[in-house]
């Protein structure tokens, strides 16, 4: 069985070979919108199946792997900032605070789709502006939902305590995947 992982995340594509799975990347644009009456905790497991769904080169052969995270704040979602300003925005929101951290997979194979979110909390103690300006000029936070890596400075610095899976933070959950993959390959 083949897996694809549908995703440029470096950290996903890290994570998955870190599990021991041979894997091909392959691209799904899609415009990533959801209905605005989901419930908050329904929303990464909603677009990682919506990603899903919309890639229709799968052979019966292969395992196609999506995943989106969201960060959230007092029931704000805080997405992938477009600019600095935004960046420090977001930080300073997350600064002394606990937020939550939610993960979807969805694994569809020709004639099975799991879709499955976890959730990790994530308690921050506050940032100097200095320490903002620091982390943004050296990580560029550009391309991680809620402005931060886990894996990097403010993972090291910043964060007290965490409930739940580092690599849910991080962008994905390996517990599951493993788990449904396992469960979706057939044993030999």
């Amino acid at each position: 069985m083949k897996i694809l992982l549908a995703s440029q995340s470096p950290r996903r594509k890290e994570l998955l070979e870190s599990l021991g799975y041979p894997f091909e990347v392959v691209s799904i644009n899609l415009e990533e919108v959801y209905p605005q009456d989901l419930p908050v905790q329904d929303i990464a497991g909603y677009l990682a199946e919506l990603k899903a769904n919309a890639y229709t080169a799968l052979e019966d052969d292969e395992i196609l792997l999506t995943a989106d995270t969201i960060v959230v704040a007092d029931d704000e979602i805080l997405g992938k900032p477009k600019n600095r300003g935004e960046a420090e925005n977001m930080l300073r929101r997350l600064s002394d605070r606990v937020h939550r951290v939610y993960t979807g997979i969805c694994l569809r194979h020709k004639d099975r789709t799991i879709t499955k979110t976890d959730v990790a909390e994530v308690f921050m103690s506050s940032f100097s502006d200095e320490e903002i300006d620091y982390y943004i000029d050296k990580f560029q936070p550009y391309d991680k939902a809620g402005a931060y890596g886990v894996q990097e400075w403010i993972g090291m610095a910043k964060i007290n305590r965490i409930e739940g899976s580092f690599y849910t933070i991080m962008g994905l959950p390996t517990h599951l995947v493993y788990s449904v993959l396992k469960d979706m390959i057939p044993k030999k």
